[in-house]
């Protein structure tokens, strides 16, 4: 039986866009639990490797592409030869583009699916084939969105990039529980990011968005720790396919 079944000590966890927002407070809310932290993308993530390092546990950057399978495949071979292993998975990294359906374009299409979706889907393949083939039991976390749930408005391509990464969550439970891993997803709220720095400076938006949740603020990134070590330790180890709202009661509502 687990002493702590919410520590990660020994356990290494890469993370997709975790050089800031979201994903910055993923890696430490992980790190703070015991796990190190391998961080795939583009982005120097000097901010969080410092973070992480104040929490006493390793951290590597591995510099990535994420819109192509090779790549990734790649970037999965690079973590496990820096931290020896790789245990856990997080999908975080997204992109939005704006447009109203009339308009919406192609390149708006596919570049917000390709990270999205896309990426999300094949970095699990790679790694899923690694655990498959050494017996290692592992833990995926797709972050979805609320409009995985509801359709939003100017957001095609994001909305039907985070709608079909919740419906590929319950189809890799579907295939890989039975392997030992478990796949899972959440899905934040509003929260005080950069990429909502704009909703947020807009009153009637701000006043409409802050009405519709019952717990009457906006998230802050360091909620979604919690939520993240959860589905990432032995604790949620007979959870699979589920989708965990971090939403301060946006879906009650």
């Amino acid at each position: 039986m687990v002493a702590d079944p919410f520590r990660l000590d020994g356990r290494v966890a890469l993370i997709t866009g975790a050089n800031s927002g979201l994903g910055q407070a993923l890696a430490v809310a992980l790190a703070r639990a015991g796990a190190d932290i391998a961080a795939l993308g583009r982005s120097d993530p000097a901010e969080t490797a410092d973070l992480v390092a104040q929490c006493g546990t390793k951290f590597c950057w591995i510099d990535s592409q994420l819109n192509s399978p090779a790549a990734l495949a790649q970037g999965v071979a690079r973590a496990r030869e820096r931290l020896q292993r790789i245990d856990i998975l997080i999908n975080n990294a997204g992109t939005i583009r704006r447009a109203a359906a009339l308009e919406f374009s192609e390149a708006d299409w596919d570049a917000v699916n390709d990270i999205n979706l896309k990426a999300a889907f094949f970095l699990a393949q790679a790694v899923a084939r690694e655990w498959v083939a050494t017996g290692v039991r592992g833990k995926i976390i797709n972050i979805v969105s609320m409009l995985a749930f509801q359709g939003g408005v100017r957001t095609a391509s994001y909305t039907a990039s985070k709608s079909g990464l919740l419906g590929i969550t319950r189809l890799l439970c579907n295939e890989w529980a039975a392997l030992g891993i478990n796949v899972n997803a959440i899905a934040p709220g509003y929260f005080a990011t950069r990429n909502t720095e704009l909703l947020r400076a807009d009153p009637l938006r701000n006043l409409a968005i802050l009405e519709r949740i019952p717990a009457g603020h906006w998230g802050q990134p360091s909620d979604l720790g919690g939520a993240a070590v959860f589905l990432a330790s032995p604790a949620s180890d007979y959870v699979h396919g589920a989708v965990l709202p971090v939403d301060g009661g946006w879906l009650a509502r």
